[in-house]
């Protein structure tokens, strides 16, 4: 666990790390000019993504460049991307966040404010910092073994057939709601999967389930909670697996995860939300997963390839991003 020293709480050298296809720079310049104009000692320094790499080469040259705050502008991939340099690499810098995506995930969990650069901005500047856990998987996703970091969550089953089945149209016009649409394709294409567990250096068992979630956080898109009690500072993952069986067990579980957990307190219901028996949950270090056959896997959103076997590990404090404290 890394023991952070204090910090002073205004940036000197500012890093962006901009995901071009999510917004321009233009569009960010704009509030960061107003923002520094009280600040004019901060130094601030440009890194667009490419298609090619999501941002671990841009947060590399940023550290090189010397900035103590770099801000990741673009989605959940750019996030993660962003948070895996920063978090291998042997740096006090802190990172903040311009959320712009559907998605947002740590964003969200974390409070920083979601549709306006302006405000994301000035709460990346302004606030202090808060120290965070990182998840990570190990798996071969068909181009070899790979180490790949979450900041929320991963999921085989449901959850990653949600996300190939979302029209990626429909989510630019509706956002959040796409994903609830392609629930029903998501359920047809999930059949029901073995699967060996190993938690925490136990003994294996065997596990007959729909879906498999690993979390650091517990917020999904649309303000629907999942794991009401994942803590990403806690330095453990909130493991959770859906074992629902025929069309009963499935309304119970969509229920519990979409409704009793989400869509309920968006239409302003105030009744207390029901567990489903179809759930089961614990909290663990480290998991391995032997699936038997290739499976999607999706972190913090988005699907890495398919994969027959993976393991979860939390690095903890492995963040300080600037954000609202608890």
């Amino acid at each position: 666990m890394r023991a952070y020293p204090e910090q002073v709480n205004t940036p000197r050298h500012i890093g962006i790390v901009l995901n071009p296809s999510k917004t321009s720079r233009d569009d960010i310049e704009e509030p960061l000019t107003a923002l520094l104009e009280e600040r004019p000692q901060i130094e601030v320094s440009w890194f667009e993504t490419s298609v090619e790499d999501p941002g671990h080469g841009m947060t590399q040259d940023a550290l090189e460049a010397g900035c103590d705050l770099v801000i990741s502008a673009g989605g959940d991939g750019t996030v993660r991307a962003v948070a895996e340099c920063l978090a291998d690499a042997d740096t006090d810098t802190q990172l903040g966040i311009i959320p712009l995506g559907t998605g947002n995930l740590l964003a969200r969990n974390l409070g920083i404010p979601l549709g306006s650069i302006d405000k994301a901005l000035t709460a990346a500047i302004e606030n202090a910092p808060r120290t965070i856990d990182l998840a990570w998987t190990q798996a071969d996703c068909g181009d070899g073994p790979s180490r790949l970091a979450f900041t929320v969550m991963a999921g085989v089953g449901v959850d990653a057939n949600m996300i190939t089945e979302t029209d990626e149209d429909l989510k630019d016009k509706v956002g959040w709601l796409a994903y609830v649409e392609s629930l029903g394709r998501a359920v047809s294409a999930s059949d029901v999967i073995s699967m060996t567990l190993e938690v925490d250096g136990e003994e294996a068992t065997n596990e007959d389930a729909h879906t498999l979630i690993v979390g650091n956080c517990g917020i999904l898109t649309g303000g629907v909670t999942l794991l009401p009690d994942a803590d990403p500072a806690d330095g453990e993952l909130d493991l959770l697996v859906l074992s629902a069986d025929g069309v009963a067990g499935w309304l119970d579980t969509m229920r519990s995860m979409m409704w009793d957990n989400g869509l309920k307190r968006l239409v302003g219901a105030t009744d207390g939300a029901e567990s489903s028996e179809s759930v089961a949950h614990r909290r663990v270090t480290s998991v391995s997963v032997d699936f038997g056959k290739p499976r999607m896997l999706e972190l913090d959103g988005e699907d890495v390839g398919e994969t027959s076997r993976v393991e979860f590990s939390i690095q903890p404090s492995a963040l300080q991003v600037r954000a609202p404290q608890d």
